[in-house]
């Protein structure tokens, strides 16, 4: 018998970004009111314990002493809030800063405020994308596919995978087709991270530029989490962030051609940006085969609509880094 269902509201996922820097607050909070190895406390100096004649005068004047002593913990209740909200109130506006940029994420957003960043072109044309590769088990069949379909697209790799696979991005490049950066690994940016994606991204560059001959255009970051981080270390690289207009679900266990079609088709309109995938390498094993399968029929209804089907390269200005 199936689970109940559970639905997120969009963008919940970003929930653990945002919980996790406030954690890292919280901890910080309570380390400042740990004792200390000698006894003190780090928040403030030792409490000189009790003496005798402190004891002697809270027996003949318990009313006075009782109420210092509630004033004492309001006072230090009071001091405990203000710590913690020096150490949350920079902790959150951190975590703003990280992951705000990630709301271009949800479809809505990115379409209506952020067309370009979308990957908006000319309304005669169809950037097609793939992600995640290269793979020398699925990429040379979409390379032979694209051949036969004579068709050209954008493919945004993963540097780790250049490494491991250098012949497959090179032939994709003998083949045509243009080459963008995905990132070094396909991680999920759940702590910033700066240093990290500057190296990464970088080092991505480097090598597609290296076996491409020219430096690459645009980067797309991994599972479309455009941080902060990530996209200065893609403007570092001259490099513009694309996400897409529509996309076919062909990561999942469950995907077919039908399904990968008949989505994409969905919200595929001229000047848009369609995203695929041409490996499973962080997805359902051998989920790829659907976005194969899928690919002639979609080529054919845009080719239907009077539209053309190529690389970001071809896409027109709206997606051409050199303007704006």
């Amino acid at each position: 018998m199936p689970g109940p269902t559970v639905v997120l509201m969009p963008g919940a996922w970003l929930l653990p970004e945002v919980i996790g820097v406030v954690l890292i607050g919280l901890g910080n909070v309570g380390l400042a009111r740990a004792p200390s190895v000698g006894g003190g406390w780090d928040a403030g100096p030792p409490r000189p314990a009790a003496g005798a004649d402190a004891a002697r005068a809270a027996l003949r004047e318990p009313w006075r002493h009782g109420g210092e002593a509630g004033a004492m913990a309001r006072t230090s209740g009071a001091s405990a809030t203000r710590r913690a909200a020096a150490v949350l109130v920079p902790c959150a506006a951190l975590a703003a800063a990280h992951i705000g940029p990630a709301a271009t994420w949800l479809p809505a957003v990115r379409r209506s405020c952020f067309p370009r960043l979308a990957g908006t072109g000319r309304p005669d044309h169809v950037a097609l994308t793939f992600d995640d590769g290269p793979d020398p088990v699925s990429t040379p069949l979409f390379l032979d596919a694209l051949d036969a379909l004579g068709v050209r697209a954008t493919f945004f790799l993963l540097g780790e995978a250049v490494a491991g696979h250098p012949a497959v991005a090179r032939e994709t490049v003998r083949r045509g087709h243009e080459l963008a950066v995905h990132g070094w690994s396909h991680d999920r940016p759940w702590l910033p991270a700066p240093v990290r994606e500057l190296r990464g991204i970088g080092r991505t560059a480097a090598a597609v530029h290296a076996l491409a001959g020219r430096r690459p255009r645009w980067y797309r970051p991994p599972y479309g989490i455009l941080t902060s981080a990530r996209w200065a270390a893609a403007r570092r690289e001259g490099l513009r962030p694309v996400l897409w207009t529509a996309w076919g679900r062909d990561w999942t266990a469950d995907a077919t051609p039908a399904t990968v079609g008949a989505t994409a088709a969905a919200d595929l309109r001229g000047g848009g940006t369609l995203l695929l995938h041409d490996t499973d390498r962080t997805s359902a094993p051998g989920c790829w085969r659907a976005a194969l399968g899928a690919l002639p029929g979609l080529v054919a209804h845009c080719r239907a609509a009077g539209l053309s089907v190529g690389p970001l390269a071809e896409h027109g200005d709206h997606a051409d880094p050199r303007h704006g």
